[in-house]
């Protein structure tokens, strides 16, 4: 299992798509909850990136500068970085609640105590968050994963060690 020590972990918050325009801003692909929860933080990156200014793009992404930044060219140079915050930064939650990279990477079990495998990956089609779950060990044919929605039915417990998953949501 991965550290699951806060103070050492990152969160991803957001990518790099391109430069916006001449000045040295540049276009977000968000992960998160929208360009609130990127304004929060005052930098990215260990400190690498220190945030200016972040707007909408009025479709799903933002616009951002960075004092580090200032053309065009720096902007492009930028393609494809991630920007991650200490997990400690960000805000607490409210019980039942849960960021998803707390979620990844932990072991999975059925309610009656059989290992099935870790959580990989967690999506959402509209109705609710589903959590993907790759089999371990995993079989000769077959599904290699399987998914498991994010309900009390289906996942009965979880914590930073393990997640718990009602026996037949693993078969």
């Amino acid at each position: 299992m991965q550290e699951n020590n806060d103070a050492h972990r990152t969160v991803e918050l957001a990518a790099i798509t391109g430069a916006h325009g001449v000045s040295g801003e540049v276009r977000l692909k968000l992960f998160g909850d929208g360009v609130e929860a990127l304004s929060h933080h005052n930098s990215f990156n260990n400190g690498a990136l220190t945030l200016k200014k972040v707007r909408s793009d009025n479709k799903g992404g933002a616009i951002a500068r960075f004092a580090e930044v200032s053309s065009r060219t720096d902007a492009e140079k930028l393609r494809g970085t991630v920007l991650t915050v200490p997990r400690d930064a960000l805000p607490e939650l409210e019980q039942d609640e849960f960021y998803h990279a707390d979620l990844i990477g932990l072991p999975v079990q059925t309610d009656d105590g059989v290992a099935v495998g870790k959580v990989i990956g967690i999506q959402n089609f509209g109705a609710t968050d589903i959590v993907e779950i790759e089999k371990d060990p995993a079989p000769a044919k077959g599904m290699k994963t399987f998914m498991v929605p994010m309900t009390a039915e289906a996942v009965t417990d979880w914590d930073v060690a393990r997640m718990v998953i009602a026996k037949e949501f693993a078969e």
